[in-house]
């Protein structure tokens, strides 16, 4: 069995929970995830079965679309639901031409500061082991880009935003929602998120684990291949004659007019996965 499974991860669930409920559901040994979700996220969870754990390394660079909920008036130590209130502010009289300015504003490529409660590593140790223990550390901030940030929804009574973001990997939707309620002339934390979309993985596609345990004598109808998601790729069609060469680690000359890149290769029609060229000659990459 091999593809791509995208789950709608369950609130409550770490990915790699998702990951080993997915293993013991369908009987398998080899899966991982690929773009990791908190455990009070829901939503979008590509999950790689098989020989397909190979081609995470290139789906883990994808631009990702979520939806979060924006809690006016209270900072929590966590940045969301999970932590303690560590702050408090009125919030002043806002309307949604306000709120839609604020965010047109925060468009475009930035530096962002990762929140102390998250797995980056600093000096071999992961921030929220920092955090759990009161210590504090520099934390390098990293460029990310918002592509779009759209305003869904304005509770004022609930003094609640719910948002969209088009971003790119490595956006923490937390800090963006902090920084949100800053601009907003208050503070604020995540409430809710769910990510609805990884590159070409959508919500409306995922199945619950609910589900699977009862579609799972029919989960090759869900599973996504290869050819499906590289379809944009450029293709190069081999003869038989080369196929042996090729899976056996072999470099094919004859390539120089060829752009350097990833290709989806084929034997005569028959997709057998990925090759790389670099300087006119063809190499294997991942085949399945």
């Amino acid at each position: 069995m091999e593809g791509i499974l995208i789950v709608n991860k369950p609130k409550g669930f770490t990915s790699q929970d998702v990951v080993s409920k997915v293993k013991k559901i369908l009987n398998i040994k080899k899966a991982g995830h690929t773009g990791t979700l908190d455990p009070l996220a829901t939503g979008v969870l590509p999950i790689l079965i098989g020989n397909y754990t190979k081609i995470s390394k290139y789906l883990i660079e994808h631009d990702k679309i979520y939806q979060a909920k924006i809690k006016l008036g209270e900072k929590r130590t966590t940045g969301d639901l999970e932590g303690n209130v560590i702050e408090t502010s009125n919030v002043k009289i806002i309307d949604e031409v306000k709120i839609k300015e604020i965010l047109k504003s925060m468009l475009g490529k930035q530096q962002q500061v990762p929140p102390m409660y998250s797995a980056i590593k600093v000096n071999g140790k992961k921030l929220y082991e920092y955090a759990r223990a009161g210590e504090t550390v520099a934390v390098p901030a990293r460029e990310i880009e918002i592509y779009q940030l759209e305003l869904i929804e304005f509770q004022e009574d609930e003094q609640i935003l719910k948002i969209q973001v088009n971003c790119s990997k490595g956006t923490y939707i937390r800090t963006l929602c902090e920084d949100i309620a800053v601009k907003l002339g208050t503070v604020g934390f995540m409430l809710d998120l769910q990510r609805i979309q990884v590159d070409q993985f959508r919500i409306e596609k995922a199945i619950t684990l609910e589900e699977l345990e009862k579609q799972k004598e029919h989960i090759e109808e869900y599973l996504i291949k290869m050819e499906t998601v590289f379809q944009n790729l450029p293709k190069i069609n081999l003869p038989v004659a080369q196929k042996n060469l090729l899976l056996n680690g072999g470099r094919l000359k004859g390539y120089d007019s060829w752009k350097n890149g990833v290709y989806n290769i084929e034997i005569e029609g028959d997709y057998i996965g990925l090759g790389t060229v670099a300087n006119g000659i063809l190499k294997r990459d991942i085949i399945l």
